[in-house]
Formats: structure tokens, C-alpha cells, sequence
């Protein structure tokens, strides 16, 4: 049948507003179904690194997203008495970004819906809840009805809407309806951690030591803070067994906290929110059920001592969507997103284990256990810290061994460069999708044929040569950094800024053969969907 929609995207958070804008922008039909009538408007997360500032640079305008954001350099976890255990370096640049960044959750929501606003194929549903999966073999049915904070009026207004979809993306959060209704069991990790979180707007400077995020791991009431950008702060204390769940949500409290831990009142703080949060890591059995796919939340949950919980769901929706682009357009078959949850599980699980065992340091509470870490870390026995995930399998170039071949998997990088009189990033000037990157033209090593795969997948091909196609000036010498770090001469990214493959000039060949197979690519049989221009 023909559907209403190629793709419905159930949630609209941070990972439901990367999947639809760029889906929207690669020109394909999208309904998104959101059951709260507005975007939150306040912050839950209050991190991002450096790769998820690219993927809302594609997904939105990340000047406006990070309009209220401050770099940061370090994350602090300090004892009870404010001695440091651990600094975890957070220094650098990433992705044509700083490393990482406290940043207020709202502007960046804010800045992808008003992109997707702007795609006349994206319909968005707000205030409006699925209250049925059905599948059939070419399609998904959902329905959807009003809703709204108040079950009674809920189920008794409005009559419910049929809406299809050749694709369904779940991203509706934790307590997926989608995962519920489709049979999937989560797995729980045995994370019940349960904090108190009291996030207040600046009334005026705290000072540099507001400036860092520190965890104190204090037995007798963990706590921490952090800044939410520039102009706000985030207090969070651990909800212990015997204390009075209810008075921790009072004002009373949150002043008498602040007033004896900070030295802070009225005249330095205003509070937006104070709630509790029951901090969890689960993960769903199965991220696909035939033409219904779960991410962010709705596929993994993770505690927060690491901030990369929405920094994993947006990783999920840029990977979902240029993967859902080349199954809609026929240029790849419907079992390319069986990679899907290949490549993101045990990249998201990775980063969740790390979460959960800084969690057990942060939620120690027997002083004399305390005592014994805090003496160990003084003295410099720290565990290493495994390095940060990259893909391992899925859509990269491998070896013989079937392992991932040089650099594959990693990251790309993004610089400022000058194309004409424009002077900008690299992404902005030149485009979003599939990119070759290379120090001489990459067309002078290869065939027609391979040129015409690459023209099909609209692939992006750029030279730091002058005077060729594609040529752009390396301003910062980001790639000529890169290229001589890993005595390399081009590389091949994906849509999701993860590389394919890199190599030398005359490997370059073997790479977009690679890909072409990795990705069980289709000859064109019908017009295809061009990627959008901003």
C-alpha cells in the first residue's frame, strides 16, 4: 500500500529531533508524534561533547544552540572534604568543536524545531499520544490520540488517527510505549540511583569555582554541581535510604542545602525545578522489530556520571537516519539496518558500563570503604580509563581479518576552511553526507565507474589541492594536521562523521569499492531522493 509517511518518529527529545530534521533534510515524508503539547523548556541534560555539537550543527543552528554554552576543560570528583580524587581532562577540540561543553538543553531543542519547521515534508504532531502499533509486511500503523496530562480526558477526547508509515523510529524515552507494545523486554543493570536535582538561574556570578563540574563522594550525602551554560546552575544530592523524600523536594530544603553547603540564598540563585530522579541503566533486547526501530532512551539508559546519555541518542538518530535514507531512496536494501544496532550497542554499552562504575565511586556510603578509596586515589591509584568507544563492526572498512582496517570507525575531523570568499566550518560550506577527503583530487585515481557510484550517493568530494573540484583552503590546518598525524593522504566518512576508511592516494580505489560493497549497494532503477541544501 502507499504509505502516508516513509518514516513516523515516536518522541521528539534530543534523539526524535536529530532523526526527523535529517530526515526532513534528505527530502523524505515525516510525521513526528510527541504526546506533551510543548518542547520542555527546561534542561535535563547539561553536557555535550564535541561530536554531538556536529550532529546539531546538521540537525539545527548550532550558533543559536550554543548561544548560552561554556567550553569546559575539566570534570572534577572530589572527597567529602573537597580534596580532588580524580580530574577527568576534558580539554581540546573535537569534531570542529570544543571537547566538551555545559549548555543550556532548551536552545538546542529549540534550534533543531525550528530547522524542522522549516521542511515542508516534516509534519509535527504535539500533544498527541500513540496508543497502537500494528504491522503489516509493507508498512506500520500507528494510533494516535489527544492527550494529555489527565487520563480521563485523555481516553475521553479527540477520536483516534490512523497514521502509516513505511518506518517507525520509538524515541519516546525510557518507558517506551513503542518497546512496550512490540513485546521487547529491557534488561536491567541494577542502577536505582536516586538523586535530588534543584537546577536554578544565576542572579548574579558565583565565581570561578561554579565554573567546574565537581562530584563530591561523600558518604554521608553524595552531591555535586555544575554550570547549565553560562547563566544558570545545576545542584544535584543523592537521595539516601531514611531521609524524607517529600521535605527534599520543598523549597525549605533547597534553601537549607544551599545555605549551609555553599553559602548561597535568594540573592545569588533563583530555583527553576526541583524533582527527583530515579537514575537507571537498561538496555532493550532488541533495538529492531521488522519495520520498527527503538533509540535513545527507548533502546538504552544509562546513569549520568558520564554525560553521554542524549549525546548517545543523537549519535543513534543521525546513524538511523542516513541509514534510512539509502533504504527509502533504493540505494541499499532493508537489511542495512540490521547495522544499525551492530554498530550503536556496544558503542552505547560501553559508554554505560563506564557511567555505572563511576556511579558506584560517586554512591559509596561506608565511610570506612570512603576512607579506603579516598587514601588510594591521593595516592595516585587510580584505574585507567578505558578509551572512549569508536565503531568496531558494521559499515567500515576491514581488514583481511575482518577486524576494522586503519581508522576505521574513529571520528573525522572538522576545520575552518575558505571556499571562494566564504570562510566557515567545514560542514557548513561544503555539505552534509558521505565525504572524501583528500591532500590531491580524489577523481585523478579513479574510474568512471566509482565516479558514478559516488555521484549517485551524493557523496561530497573535497581536496585540499588548488584549482581542482571540491578544493578548499585548509585555514586552521585542521587536515593537514590530520594527514600527517596518521601519515595518511585521504579518508572516506560517513553521514554520521564516523570514517569509513583512510589510506594513501592509491588505496583510495579500494575504499569506494569497499563501501560500495558494505553497503550492498543498488544501481539506480528509479529517480532518486536528492539531499537537501540548506
Amino acid at each position: 500500500m502507499s504509505s502516508d509517511f516513509d518514516v513516523a518518529v515516536v518522541g521528539y527529545g534530543p534523539t526524535g529531533l536529530v532523526l526527523a530534521s535529517l530526515l526532513g533534510r534528505a527530502g523524505h515524508r515525516v510525521v513526528v508524534l510527541e504526546r506533551w503539547p510543548d518542547l520542555y523548556g527546561l534542561p535535563r541534560l547539561t553536557h555535550i561533547d564535541g561530536e554531538a555539537a556536529r550532529i546539531i550543527q546538521a540537525a539545527g543552528d548550532i550558533e543559536f544552540a550554543l548561544r548560552d554554552a561554556s567550553p569546559k576543560d575539566t570534570y572534577q570528583w572530589c572527597n567529602g572534604s573537597g580534596d580532588v580524587l580524580l580530574e577527568i581532562d576534558w580539554a581540546g577540540k573535537s569534531s570542529g568543536f570544543a571537547a566538551h561543553y555545559s549548555m543550556y538543553q532548551p536552545d538546542i531543542e529549540s534550534a533543531i524545531h525550528q530547522r524542522i519547521g522549516s521542511y515542508p515534508n516534516v509534519e509535527v504532531n504535539q500533544g498527541f499520544a500513540v496508543v497502537a502499533v500494528e504491522q503489516e509486511h509493507d508498512h506500520v500503523a500507528l494510533h494516535v490520540r489527544p492527550w494529555s496530562r489527565d487520563r480521563d480526558e485523555q481516553w475521553s477526547s479527540g477520536t483516534d488517527r490512523v497514521v502509516t508509515a513505511r518506518y517507525v523510529v520509538g524515541a519516546d524515552g525510557a518507558n517506551s510505549f513503542v518497546r512496550t507494545a512490540l513485546g521487547i523486554e529491557a534488561t536491567d543493570l541494577g542502577v536505582n540511583d536516586r538523586w535530588l536535582n534543584i537546577d536554578t538561574e544565576c542572579v548574579r556570578p558565583l565565581g570561578p569555582d561554579f565554573g567546574v563540574a565537581r562530584q563530591f563522594c561523600d558518604p554521608a550525602h553524595p552531591n555535586m554541581f555544575m554550570p547549565i551554560g553560562v547563566s544558570r546552575q545545576r545542584f544535584e544530592v543523592a537521595v539516601l535510604p531514611g531521609d524524607d523524600a517529600a521535605f527534599m523536594e520543598s523549597e525549605e530544603y533547597a534553601w537549607q542545602w544551599f545555605r549551609e553547603r555553599h553559602d548561597l540564598g535568594p540573592e545569588d540563585v533563583r530555583i527553576l525545578r526541583q524533582i527527583i530522579y530515579t537514575f537507571s541503566a537498561r538496555n532493550a533486547e532488541t533495538w529492531r522489530s521488522g519495520r520498527v526501530l527503538l533509540a535513545g532512551d527507548a533502546a538504552h539508559t544509562m546513569p549520568p556520571y558520564m554525560g553521554q546519555g542524549a549525546c548517545s541518542g543523537m549519535r543513534d538518530g543521525i546513524t538511523l537516519a542516513w541509514k534510512l535514507h539509502l533504504v527509502l531512496s533504493g540505494r541499499a536494501s532493508d537489511e542495512l539496518l540490521d547495522t544499525y544496532e551492530l554498530e550503536r550497542r556496544p558503542h552505547a554499552e560501553a559508554i554505560q558500563q563506564c557511567a555505572i562504575a563511576l556511579g558506584e565511586i560517586a554512591n559509596l556510603e561506608d565511610p570506612a570503604a570512603a576512607a579506603t578509596r579516598d587514601a588510594g586515589f591521593l595516592r595516585g591509584e587510580v584505574p585507567p580509563r578505558p578509551p572512549f568507544p569508536t565503531l568496531g563492526a558494521g559499515v567500515i572498512a576491514t581488514n583481511a581479518d575482518r577486524l576494522p582496517a586503519r581508522l576505521a570507525g574513529s571520528l573525522s575531523p572538522q576545520g575552518v576552511v575558505t571556499v571562494g570568499d566564504r570562510v566557515g566550518r567545514f560542514d557548513d560550506l561544503l555539505g552534509w553526507g558521505f565525504s572524501i577527503v583528500a591532500v590531491q583530487d580524489p577523481r585523478s585515481v579513479l574510474d568512471p565507474g566509482q565516479l558514478s557510484f559516488l555521484d549517485d550517493l551524493d557523496v561530497i568530494v573535497a581536496t585540499t589541492e588548488p584549482g581542482r573540484p571540491g578544493s578548499f583552503t585548509d585555514s586552521d590546518g585542521t587536515y593537514a594536521d590530520f594527514f600527517r598525524d596518521h601519515g595518511i593522504e585521504v579518508y572516506v566518512a560517513r553521514p554520521d562523521f564516523h570514517l569509513f576508511g583512510a589510506g594513501s592516494m592509491s588505496e583510495l580505489p579500494l575504499l569506494v569499492d569497499a563501501l560500495r560493497a558494505a553497503l550492498s549497494y543498488q544501481d539506480a532503477q528509479a529517480p532518486r531522493v536528492k539531499r537537501a541544501a540548506l
